[in-house]
């Protein structure tokens, strides 16, 4: 069980701190000085998330390692995080639709992960719950705009649905951990939130003018190790400091 246990929370960790990194990216390079801000905020909300996480499954961890040799000194291969999370920031539009994709999934993934057994997960749902309502109204707000805005913004958005929506599928797929897991009443089942997910999401893909249906083949691997290439370079980046001057301290 602390095996399965521990799987699933380095899941949840990497998903967030590989987000959170790809966010923070967009520092200096945001096309307004409001959404560099919001867009480093929302990182840091969710590199905050992945410490908690990091460290709870330090905890759990066989080998006893803590949230910077779990964040900074495993290999490509051992980071179990969801392919959407790794997909480069392309422009604005591919990377505030994914924004309100991945949120609008764990507002209802946090929700649901409350009403865990397991106090320590609860108390982190609860603590990230009003983080990623913000990142859900706040890219919400882009999505529509730029499906109303020009010619160009609306053929952009279609453009980043088009290239994102493989990788929803993603979201709703459980592990075998999380199915064992489930079972305890640990963690709630991912599958039953496709259809509240998909109805939460209905109203601004129609303003944006956008097509709702995601009936398609998922993406999959992440869970299971098996990424794009963009995630080495993403480590490689992320893990420089830490590999090069090993325990290095602030």
């Amino acid at each position: 069980m602390q095996s399965a246990l521990f799987r699933y929370v380095l899941s949840l960790a990497d998903d967030q701190l590989i987000l959170g990194h790809r966010l923070s990216e967009w520092i200096g390079k945001a096309p307004i000085l409001e959404e560099e801000l919001a867009l480093s905020n929302f990182g840091l909300d969710l590199i905050g998330q992945a410490r908690l996480l990091y460290q709870y499954a330090g905890q759990l961890d066989a080998e006893g390692r803590d949230e910077d040799q779990l964040a900074y000194l495993r290999e490509e291969r051992e980071f179990v995080n969801m392919l959407m999370v790794e997909r480069p920031n392309g422009d604005f539009a591919v990377t505030m639709l994914r924004q309100y994709l991945y949120a609008s999934f764990m507002v209802l993934y946090w929700r649901a992960l409350t009403q865990s057994s397991d106090q320590s997960l609860a108390d982190i749902a609860s603590k990230a719950i009003p983080e990623m309502e913000y990142h859900q109204r706040h890219s919400a707000r882009w999505v529509i705009r730029l499906g109303q805005g020009t010619d160009e913004s609306a053929r952009r958005l279609r453009d980043a649905h088009e290239s994102l929506s493989r990788y929803v599928g993603e979201f709703f797929v459980a592990t075998a951990e999380e199915e064992q897991l489930r079972d305890d009443g640990i963690v709630p089942d991912r599958a039953v939130l496709f259809e509240a997910w998909q109805q939460m999401t209905r109203e601004v893909y129609r303003q944006a003018g956008l097509d709702n249906d995601f009936d398609v083949v998922p993406q999959l691997g992440g869970r299971d190790g098996i990424h794009s290439e963009h995630l080495g370079y993403i480590l490689a980046e992320m893990q420089y400091l830490q590999r090069t001057h090993p325990g290095a301290r602030w």
